[in-house]
C-alpha cells in the first residue's frame, strides 16, 4: 500500500461505531470533511475506541481546568447522527492512536496511525489526523462509550466477555458460566 497523510482539518463531522453482532464487530471511526464526497473511514479496535474515550473526558477536563474562559465541550448526541454511514470503505486499519491539542486553534486532533507488518521500513506507514472542536471529539467518545458498552456482557468472576451461551470460565475452572 502506498504511504499517505491526509489531514481533515478541520471535520465537519467525526463518529465511531461497530457493525456486527457482539463478539464479532468491527469497530470504526469515520469523519467527513465539507469539500470531500465521501466520509474518511477507519478499522479500530474496541480497546483503542475505549483508550481513545477515557483520554477525550480527560484531556477536556484538563483543559477546563487549565483555560477557564474556554467555551464548555458539549457531551449531548442525536443517535442517529452518530451511527456511522455507507461506503464504509476502510482506508486502513489502525495500529497506534494519538489525542492532541491545538492551543492557538482550539482544535483536538486523532492521529490514527496504520498498522503495518513487522518487516516493513519504520514510518512506512500511512496516517490520518481527525482535526476536530472540543464538543464534536466529547459527543465522539461519549457515543463511542454506548457503542463499547453495546458488546457482550462481562464475567462477573473473570472478567472477560461471555457468548450468548456464557463461557469456559478460568476462575471456575473451565466449567461453563
Amino acid at each position: 500500500m502506498t504511504r499517505f497523510e491526509l489531514d481533515m482539518r478541520p471535520v465537519g463531522h467525526i463518529t465511531a461505531d461497530a457493525i456486527g453482532s457482539p463478539g464479532q464487530r468491527v469497530f470504526y471511526i469515520q469523519a467527513w470533511q465539507d469539500d470531500r464526497p465521501q466520509p474518511v473511514t477507519v478499522i479500530v479496535e474496541k480497546i483503542q475506541l475505549q483508550s481513545l474515550a477515557i483520554g477525550v473526558e480527560k484531556r477536556i477536563a484538563e483543559l477546563e481546568l487549565e483555560k477557564p474562559e474556554l467555551s464548555q465541550a458539549l457531551a449531548d448526541y442525536d443517535p442517529e447522527l452518530m451511527r456511522i454511514t455507507p461506503p464504509v470503505d476502510p482506508l486502513f486499519r489502525s495500529g497506534e492512536i494519538g489525542l492532541g491539542y491545538d492551543y492557538e486553534a482550539d482544535l483536538m486532533v486523532v492521529m490514527v496511525k496504520e498498522i503495518v507488518a513487522e518487516d516493513t521500513e519504520i514510518g512506512d506507514s500511512s496516517v490520518v489526523r481527525f482535526w476536530c472542536t472540543r464538543t464534536q471529539i466529547r459527543r465522539m467518545a461519549r457515543w463511542s462509550q454506548e457503542v463499547v458498552s453495546r458488546g457482550r456482557p462481562i464475567c462477573a468472576q473473570c472478567g472477560q466477555p461471555m457468548d450468548a451461551g456464557g463461557h469456559f470460565c478460568p476462575k471456575k475452572n473451565g466449567h461453563k458460566n
